[in-house]
């Protein structure tokens, strides 16, 4: 991530030196390596430390002892020569500074100097409002055939408010983790003997089908359709697509027959050769190929958490062929497309990046800058506002990505928009335009949800597993008082469950207080209390969630309510 993206960057690479300092003085055999800032604070990275969580204290202290001094953060530049005998004891800054060209620049406070180019605050005054969190491996240069290092991770604030209300919020994403829910509502569970893909229980099988629902509804609308397609390539197709030149390390590989295969990744190749199995013509388009199916991809183990980073996924992913007369309207139906979902549905605030050609980009760099230039012209032409991120698109397209803002103000990257002039070409895609000639169709790549498992996690931890109606796995339970209200009780879940309402019945023996709180920790969006009062009324006492109870309420009104509640998709 460029400086100029980090917020407060500075500060935070300050914090980090300041850190480096503290460690360096308790510990003077560890090594330094890297601290860069980082979105969300920064960290820094030892070899030769052998410490934990609990030793954090210890460090902080000694970091306030040194920023209390007021030690100017000083810059000096020095030839690589003698660079190389100030590092002399530090072997992974030496390795940064083989690669370096040119004057080598340090920043020191007091007596400690490290191979850097800044910038930083003018003081460790300026430092006041930080907390390192936590204590994690990492291997160096991010390889895992490198050595693993101690990696200490921290925040840092201009004033003090800001560092109590990002604790504050850490303390509230504690309690919303969605692995906890996820076990506290029966909702999924993970196992170690399939690390990375996650078992879905009843209750989170219904909520994950239901934002595939979602989606499929809207397909039927929006003229998608949707298609299945194989898990398993030859390794000729990934080789066709680049896939093999420039993501093979994410790629689970077999030798099936003496011949290399490939678990697929995405879904995009087969697309394309399901597209060129017939001839097509300008009639045909655009055509919108939406799949659901799994997907898999070999993040590293150590990286892998509940439903936010997985190695088997399903996407809502669908790949639209355009002539290019209809790339303009095509990608503003999906930009609408994309606010309907995320602003109409879940309530979302959301922003946009815009990312251009990266490094390993593969194909033509005049129809990179063709593709940059129709994603960039449709966003200005609706006028939206985003975030240019240079050297961060697709390896075969620029691209628009929708990052979404949960209700403890935290970013999540979701959906996504890449612009593909590529893969047609290397398919040889075809269609037949209006003069006869052969021309090749342009590619919308584009997931809304993005990862179904991931946008889930994301939701249950911006609800804090307080579902709405629509989406909620238990909507009403029906709580009896004593036995006698059983038969009444049972008719009445009967009467909501073939009008499509989804109701549990508990009947147990225990007292109705019990049964209340039970409810009330599985988040059950309604309670409906049966005692001999309401059975002779045959009404209802219905509780909502945050506790307001009605009493004589009418079954059919009920009941009529609630359908419309779920018709709609209110958010409450």
């Amino acid at each position: 991530m460029k400086k100029e993206q980090i917020k407060d960057y500075s500060l935070k690479h300050s914090a980090s030196h300041l850190m480096a300092s503290a460690v360096k003085e308790l510990y003077p055999k560890a090594k330094l390596a890297i601290g860069p800032p980082v979105e969300d604070g920064f960290y820094y990275d030892f070899d030769n430390l052998n410490i934990s969580d609990e030793d954090l204290p210890k460090i902080e202290k000694k970091m306030r002892e040194v920023a209390g001094k007021n030690l100017p953060f000083k810059k000096s530049e020095t030839t690589k020569k003698k660079a190389e005998s100030i590092l002399k004891s530090e072997k992974y800054k030496k390795e940064i500074l083989s690669k370096l060209k040119g004057k080598v620049t340090f920043y020191e406070h007091g007596d400690f100097i490290d191979l850097c180019e800044g910038p930083h605050v003018k003081s460790t005054k300026d430092l006041q409002n930080f907390k390192l969190m936590s204590v994690a491996g990492a291997y160096w240069r991010g390889d895992s055939k490198n050595k693993m290092l101690t990696r200490i991770y921290g925040v840092v604030f201009n004033t003090k408010k800001e560092l109590k209300d990002y604790l504050s919020m850490l303390a509230e994403a504690k309690k919303r983790d969605h692995r906890k829910l996820g076990s506290q509502l029966g909702l999924f569970m993970a196992h170690e003997w399939s690390p990375g893909s996650t078992f879905f229980y009843p209750k989170g099988a219904f909520i994950f089908n239901r934002l595939v629902k979602l989606m499929r509804d809207e397909y039927e609308k929006r003229g998608y359709q949707e298609v299945i397609s194989p898990q398993l390539y030859d390794n000729k197709l990934w080789e066709t697509s680049g896939h093999i030149e420039a993501f093979k390390d994410d790629m689970f590989t077999l030798k099936i027959d003496k011949r290399d295969y490939a678990i697929k990744p995405m879904n995009c190749p087969g697309h394309m050769l399901m597209y060129k199995s017939t001839l097509r013509s300008y009639k045909d388009l655009p055509l919108r190929l939406a799949d659901f199916s799994p997907l898999h991809r070999n993040e590293l183990k150590g990286v892998l958490g509940g439903l936010t980073r997985v190695r088997k996924m399903c996407q809502d992913d669908a790949h639209i062929f355009v002539a290019p007369e209809q790339l303009e309207s095509e990608l503003n139906k999906v930009l609408d497309f994309i606010h309907y979902i995320y602003k109409d549905i879940f309530n979302f605030t959301y922003s946009i990046n815009f990312s251009t050609k990266p490094d390993k980009a593969i194909g033509d760099p005049k129809l990179w800058a063709k593709a940059e230039t129709a994603l960039k012209s449709v966003l200005t032409k609706k006028k939206i506002k985003f975030e240019l991120k240079e050297g961060e698109g697709a390896f075969y397209g620029p691209k628009i990505d929708v990052d979404i803002k949960d209700s403890l103000g935290r970013k999540w990257q979701c959906a996504t928009v890449q612009l593909d002039f590529q893969l047609p070409n290397r398919f040889e895609l075809t269609y037949e335009s209006q003069s006869g000639r052969k021309e090749t169709p342009i590619v919308i790549h584009r997931a809304i949800l993005g990862s179904v498992e991931r946008f889930m996690g994301v939701y249950i931890e911006h609800t804090a597993g307080n579902f709405p109606l629509w989406i909620s796995p238990v909507q009403v339970k029906v709580m009896t008082v004593t036995d006698r209200n059983n038969k009444f009780a049972e008719r009445i879940a009967g009467e909501m469950r073939k009008e499509g309402i989804r109701v549990e019945l508990d009947q147990k023996s225990h007292s109705i207080g019990k049964k209340v709180r039970d409810a009330q920790i599985e988040k059950v969006n309604y309670m409906i209390t049966v005692g001999d009062k309401e059975q002779k009324a045959k009404t209802l006492a219905v509780r909502t969630r945050d506790g307001k109870v009605k009493f004589g309420v009418k079954v059919d009104k009920f009941i009529k309510d609630l359908k419309k509640e779920i018709e709609n998709k209110d958010i409450k």
